[in-house]
Formats: C-alpha cells, structure tokens, sequence
C-alpha cells in the first residue's frame, strides 16, 4: 500500500542505490543495440556543483534516460577537469593560511597536495551528480590527468609539435601579474573604469621647440617606446613622417611612422608605439621593424631596461612618477577624464598585462580549417542554430593559441631543452635522451624539462575520443565514437566546443558529435544573473534538500526553452512538487480502486468511449514528448507529459471514471481498472526521463510483480491512432460542454452546492447522443440534475453555443440576474480602471528607461491577464444580458 505522502528524502538515495548496484546505467547491457554518447562536460575539482550544472545534467539525463528506454545501448560519459589555475589558486589560499607559498613546498611536493585537494573534492561533485539523478556510466569515470588521458595529452603534443603546429615562439601574451602566468583571451575580464587620458608632448629631433602630442591612457609604458605612428592620410603629420621623435626621460631616438591601423580620431591622432607593451603596437612594430624594449618583469614592476629612477616600482607607482616628472619638464599638455575597458584576470581580479615572453602556441587558424568546414557544411549542427554564427565569427579570426601556462598543477609539457637551447620533444624523458644523443653525436647530454604546463583547455579539446581510451584502437573508441549530442552553456563555445571539433577533426578524422545544444542561463526569479555581490546565487543542493530532486529537474527542463535564460524562483519548483503529490495521490487512487494493468492487456481491444479515448489521449501524449525531446525542445516535453498527467489524466479522465470504477456494470468497471493502471504505467514511463526518483517508486509499488526496473524499461510503441479518433471527438466535445458549464457557474456566481438542469437546443443528433451516452459522467462533475431537450431557452437562461450545438441552463431560480448583471458591470470598470492605470506606467518613457526590466515586464503581464480578464467578465455579462 502506498503510504499517504511521498517522501524524496528516503527514496532518492535508496532508489539510485538500486540502480547502481543493478548496474542499470553501464554501457553493453543491450548487445548489438545501436550506441548513443554522451560525454559530460566535466566539472572542475575545485568545489561544488552551481544550478547551471544542474540545469546542463539535467537536460542530459533527460536525453539518456530517453534513449536508454528506446533501447540504445546509452554510455553518458562522466568525469572532472583538473581546472589548472583554479586549482592551483586553491591550494595555494590553503598554504596562504598556513603562513607558507607554493615555493616553500617546492613543486613535487606542491603538486602531491593539489592531488589530494582533487581526491577530497571530486567525491563531493560526483555525490551531488548523483542527487541529482545523474545516471552516468560511473564504472568508466575518468580525470584529465588520469594516467590515460595524460598518455593522450602526451600524444597530441608530440604529433602537432613534429608536423609544425606548436611551436615555441617570442610573443605577447597575456600575462597575469598575480597569477604569474600567461592566460588566454578567453580568460580575460573586460571592466569599464573611469580614468585618464595623458597627452604628452615628445620633441621632435633637431627642431626647436616643435613638438609631436601623443595621447596614452598608460603612461608607464612610454619607458619602452621605440616609435611614434600617425596615420598617412592625416594632413596634420604628414611633414613629420620619417623624422625621428626624442622620448622624454630616457632619450631615446624613435622613428615617426605612418601606419593605416592609427586613427585620427582618437586621442591627438599620434600613436605612441610600445611593441613589449601592447597587442596592436607589437604588430605596428614588426611592419615598420622597431625595436622591442620589455621595461616590465613578472611582478609588473619596471626592470632594468628603464632609467635607474624607476627601476623596481610597481606599474602604478611608475606611472605616479612619470607623470610628475613629465609635469615638471613641461612636457605634459593636458589630462582628459575618460570611462575606458581595462582588461582583468576572471580568476585573480588584477589588471592583465601585455607582455613579451617565450610561450607554446598552437596553430588555431590550420586546426580551424576543418573544423569550420563541417559546421558549414551541416555534420555538426547547433542547436538554436544562431549559436553558429557565434562560432563562425571567431572561428574565421582565431588567432594562434597559447597553450602554455606558467604553473605547476597540470600537464607538463614534454619537452627537454639541451644546453644550447635545441628543443627536443618526445612521449618520454627516455625518447627525449635518445633523440639528443642522436643530434649531439655524444652521450653525455644534459637536458632540462620544460617548467611550464598546458592550458587546462588543451586536454578538455580531447575529451570525446581520449575518455573513450584513445590513443589505444580500444573497443569503446570504436563503438561509441563519434558521440551524439554536446549540450553545453554558450559561454564555453570557444574555451571548449570550437576546440573539440578542432582536435576531433584532426586527430579522429571524425566530428566528435553531431549536434551542438546549447542551453541559456539560469537567472534568479527577478531576471538577474547570479552573483556573490548580489546576494542572489541559488544552490541546487539546497534546493533538493527542501523539494528533492525531481521539482528541481522538472522546473529547469519545463523552463528550458531555446534561446530564452531561465528565471528561476522556488515558487516554481514548489509547483512542480505538488505535480508529484498529484501523480503520488493519482496512483494511490488508482491503488485504491484495484486498478493495475493485468497480464497480457492490449489497449486496441478497448471498448468503452471513455476508455479508448484515453488511450488514444497516451498515444498524443506519448507522440509530443518524443518530437520534443529528439529536436531538443525539452521545455515542451516536460509541458506536453505534464498536460497529459494532470488535466488529462486526473482532472478528466479519473473524474469521469469514477461512475464507472463504482457502478454495476462489472464489464465496464473491470476495463476502466485495467486502463486506468494502464494509462498510470503510461504516465511513469513518459515522465521518468524528467522525474526519474518518483516514477521509479511508483513503478516498483504499484505492481510488486513486475519484471525490472522502469529505468531499463522500453520506451513504448503505440499501434495506429486512427482508430481512437471518435472517441477523442466524443469526449474532447464532453469535456468542453463540461468546462462552458462550469465557466458559466463561476462568472455568475452560482452556488457550488446548486444543480441545475440542461437543456439541448438546436443541438444536432450526434451531440445529443454524446449527452445521453454519457450523462452518468457528465451529471456529477457538472452538477446537473436533468437533460431535456426543447425548441427553445426559457427565460433566465444562459445559452452556451459549442460547435454546431446550443444548450442552456435555466438560472433563474438559483441566481438574482439583475444583482448579477450590477456586479459583472461594476467589476468591468474596475478592471478598465486597472488597464488604464498599467498604460499609464507603460505609456511613461521615464518608467519603462528606469524601472528594472522584470518590473516592467510584470507591468505587461498584469496587463494582459487584466485584459483576458476583461474579455470573460463582457462575455458574461453579454450572456446574462440575453437570459
């Protein structure tokens, strides 16, 4: 007997204990069934899981619980990333409190505790993983420095290094100061400041008094100046191109240049050129071949390529002193107030500095190749489709990749540098020695191995093949490569997507997935994004504590529409838990009455109206969810199952049963019991992809006997739906005379406890069959207490026109018609009054420039409820008008 109130709590971790240990989720249960992968985006060991993880395995699971009942043979991938930088700054916060640094543990012992930082919290994200209802292949959980994947990092290396697509090369970087390593552009924060604009008057070589006005936002830089550009076509320099400039405070002699990228617009229109410094001077610098002077080391402090004045300050202390000894040589013409994009570290929170340094890169325009081609071309497909414009444009201006980091937690770079600086990169410190011996023609060689690791991204691009045990020809490699489906956030298409494709494309010959979905973001309730600052962030592991597991997978796959972010708000999630107890109280209903689907039963033998029609209704249902989920629709997959469940199934067809599940007629009750058990299978199993705890409890419940579990049940196949259609026309009509009725009941206040009669006017035979056939099912949920039929309404009637019928019900005797006809007009001004009220604020150009968007947008949608409103309340009164 199912207990009176489902309790998530106890039967989440039991029921995925039984999965487990029944190994339901493990690949080669199905034999020779069609494979369909997954791999999951893997999670970084640094913490825990956020709600846009739970948002991202949901929508997984919901795809592999889906196919996994189709009866493919379904591997979901799992496992972590090692996350470079983020862990390191772990570890390090760690030592910090410790009163030590990464250097006082020196590397081999630095990098021991950072494995046992991962040992500690990859456990906490695979255990939340599993409260959520993960239902991961975690027999083959794997790491991006596990031994395997480090042989295949290995591997990509050395192949891409040997056919000249890493190299090593002097360049700039992005360097963060505190982090004191190179990071990606990806990595870099972009922050609109309020600050300076400095113009500072360079003399111009052998004439007096003439100056050339350069404008800089970072002063500091001018000590490693080594030119000045203006644009060619600027008339106001023209006579000063190919002299030279003097540079204030250091006195070195600096070409004048005239290059295209200089805009006259900005600032004087005369362009210091720091190339050490600065991405587009580095260029300028090379086309015009000026010198390259580094005045800044790893700290961001001045070095010693500076006058001796400034050597050892910090960048901003630099800057103070430039420009104070600028001011006293009269050399600084004015200081302009500005709001300017300063670039910043995502992880450290420091300004980001240019600077040049020997780093590994990676040739991304060759690799893109490819890998836009088979976008192009439709082998792997985005989903919403307007994501490939987003890949496409930085695909199509992707720039070499620095995949080197100045760090100690990650992938070493195997590489060995011999003592005149021969480079020498092979699998192994042995392949290594042998190749130097080879090229030196000696055998005392000495080598030094690369210190830097690889970009934490470098291994996550060979996610897809290297999980699956590449570079070993393994039999998983060859069954369940290429995957299927990547869901992803947008904002890793370039940190991880583009680059998937790219070593996939390269190293498989293969795409690595067909379909790209990319899922929106997870706002608060208000519309915000969530933020420490804000106060606003949400944890899913608390909200699982208050609602379990299912309301929260329902609530983000229900919300999960294309395109549009998510505003989560537990009033939501508490909806769709009293979705569960409405199934739990179906069931125990259901229980109550003997209904269960006895052996053998066949849905296209049912006779009764009311029966075939559900069973037509499951075929709709079953048909809606299958579209949904297979073209990534998920929002309408959970709201099509939902529908069904709760209007179809309960409002309606339990309501209408129940005559027949208490009456006489024992043909009929029986046929209704085995539907209604039937139809209540039907519901767990389309349900259980979104909410796979409740349905599995009421699976294993409602029939003790049954052979299995639901979550390596099939997936159903429904027979010809032609043959249901009259019934659905039958009882589709029913419903909607039942639902005007009661319509017609609320807006005139009749009381709940009255009946009334019906009457049938000008009603065809065929929709006074559907009356009289099932009056015994109408009667009670409508209050009725007779159905006549005549040529006319009495007076104080109302008439209600369905299709090609018309009916009416005498209220006269239960309701004052003029005391309603006051009410329903006075409610109509009140409502208009309210309209006009929200026009006003929305009519406002201040309000709707200032308020907060989900202000406004709660305006509009009170205004388009009191508009519906509006509607029903002159309908009604129309209706009483004519009685």
């Amino acid at each position: 007997m199912l207990d009176k109130t489902y309790r998530p709590g106890e039967v989440e971790q039991k029921r995925y204990a039984e999965w487990e240990d029944d190994g339901a989720f493990a690949i080669g249960r199905r034999g020779n069934a069609q494979p369909y992968t997954i791999v999951i985006p893997p999670p970084n060991v640094t913490g825990s899981l956020h709600i846009g993880h739970a948002l991202n395995n949901t929508l997984q699971d919901v795809l592999i619980r889906y196919e996994r009942m189709r009866g493919r043979d379904a591997l979901w991938q799992p496992g972590t990333d090692h996350a470079g930088i983020a862990t390191q700054m772990v570890v390090e916060r760690n030592l910090e409190k410790e009163g030590k640094t990464r250097h006082d543990l020196g590397r081999e012992a630095f990098v021991e505790r950072t494995w046992q930082q991962k040992e500690e919290s990859v456990g906490t994200i695979t255990g939340q993983l599993r409260r959520l209802g993960a239902s991961c292949d975690w027999s083959r959980e794997r790491f991006t420095m596990d031994e395997g994947l480090s042989k295949a990092v290995r591997k990509v290396f050395v192949d891409l290094y040997k056919q000249g697509l890493i190299y090593r090369d002097k360049r700039l970087v992005n360097w963060d100061s505190k982090l004191h390593t190179a990071i990606s552009d990806l990595e870099v924060e972009q922050r609109d400041e309020k600050g300076h604009m400095w113009h500072i008057k360079y003399p111009v070589e052998d004439t007096e008094n003439t100056y050339i006005v350069v404008a800089t936002t970072r002063p500091e830089t001018m000590l490693g100046d080594t030119g000045v550009a203006v644009h060619p076509d600027d008339d106001r320099y023209k006579h000063l191109v190919g002299k030279h400039a003097v540079l204030p405070l250091v006195g070195r002699r600096m070409p004048i240049v005239a290059d295209s990228h200089v805009d006259p617009e900005q600032g004087s229109g005369a362009l210091k050129v720091t190339p050490a410094h600065d991405f587009n001077d580095f260029d300028i610098g090379k086309r015009h071949d000026l010198d390259v002077v580094n005045v800044l080391d790893a700290n961001a402090c001045v070095n010693e390529n500076a006058p001796d004045a400034y050597v050892g300050l910090d960048r901003f202390e630099a800057r103070k002193r430039v420009i104070a000894d600028l001011e006293a040589q009269g050399l600084l013409e004015k200081i302009d107030e500005i709001t300017h994009t300063v670039p910043y570290g995502d992880r450290s929170g420091v300004p980001v500095e240019p600077w040049l340094t020997d780093q590994w890169f990676a040739d991304a325009a060759t690799l893109a190749k490819p890998a836009i081609e088979v976008v192009e071309d439709g082998r792997i497909q985005f989903v919403p489709k307007q994501w490939e414009n987003t890949y496409f444009e930085w695909m199509r201006n992707i720039q070499p990749w620095c995949i080197s980091r100045q760090l100690w937690w990650g992938h070493r770079i195997p590489a060995w540098f011999g003592p005149d600086g021969e480079i020498f990169v092979e699998m192994t410190e042995e392949e290594a020695y042998r190749a130097a011996r080879s090229h030196y023609g000696r055998e005392d060689v000495d080598l030094r191995r690369e210190d830097d690791v690889l970009d934490t991204w470098f291994s996550s691009a060979l996610w897809p093949f290297s999980t699956l045990g590449w570079p070993d020809k393994t039999p998983e490699l060859e069954r369940y490569y290429p995957t299927d489906v990547l869901v992803t956030g947008f904002d890793i298409i370039f940190f991880w997507v583009a680059r998937m494709i790219m070593m996939g494309m390269h190293f498989m010959e293969e795409v690595p997935f067909h379909t790209v979905y990319v899922h929106a973001l997870v706002r608060d309730a208000k519309g915000q994004k969530m933020s420490k600052s804000k106060g606003n962030i949400v944890d899913p592991m608390d909200l699982i504590e208050t609602y379990g597991a299912d309301p929260l997978r329902f609530t983000l796959t229900a919300m999960a529409a294309q395109g549009r972010d998510i505003k989560l708000s537990e009033s939501r999630i508490e909806g769709y838990r009293n979705f569960g107890t409405k199934l739990w109280n179906a069931a125990r209903l259901c229980e109550m009455n003997e209904c269960r689907t006895p052996t053998g039963f066949d849905p296209s033998t049912i006779e009764h109206t009311l029966n075939r029609w559900i069973v037509g209704s499951v075929a709709h249902a079953e048909r809606a969810v299958r579209d949904a989920i297979e073209t990534y629709r998920f929002n309408e997959a959970a709201n099509a199952v939902y529908h069904f469940a709760w209007h179809t199934f309960c409002d309606w067809y339990l309501e209408f049963a129940k005559p027949l599940l208490h009456g006489d007629d024992t043909v009929a009750r029986d046929e209704t019991r085995a539907v209604a058990g039937w139809v209540l299978d039907q519901i767990l199993i389309l349900l259980h992809p979104v909410m796979p705890f409740i349905t599995e409890e009421l699976w294993g419940q409602s029939n003790p006997n049954r052979d299995g579990q639901l979550v390596t049940h099939g997936w159903p196949d429904y027979p010809d739906l032609t043959a249901f259609e009259p019934a659905a026309r039958e009882i589709g009509w029913v419903i909607d005379l039942v639902s005007e009725i009661r319509s017609v009941r609320t807006e005139m206040n009749v009381p709940a406890g009255a009946k009334i009669p019906l009457a049938l006017i000008a009603t065809p035979d065929e929709k006074r069959r559907y009356v009289e056939d099932n009056w015994n099912l109408i009667a009670p949920v409508a209050r009725l207490t007779a159905v006549s039929t005549a040529a006319e309404a009495q007076a104080g009637s109302v008439q209600i026109v369905l299709e090609d019928a018309t009916v009416a019900l005498p209220l006269a005797d239960v309701i004052d018609i003029d005391q309603e006809r006051d009410r329903l007009a006075k409610e109509i001004d009140k409502v208009t009054q309210d309209i006009a009220r929200i026009d006003g604020k929305l009519s406002n150009e201040n309000f709707v420039s200032k308020a907060p968007e989900h202000v406004v947008e709660t305006q509009r949608e009170r205004r388009e409820e009191a508009a519906q409103a509006k509607a029903k309340l002159i309908d009604a009164l129309a209706r009483l008008s004519a009685a």
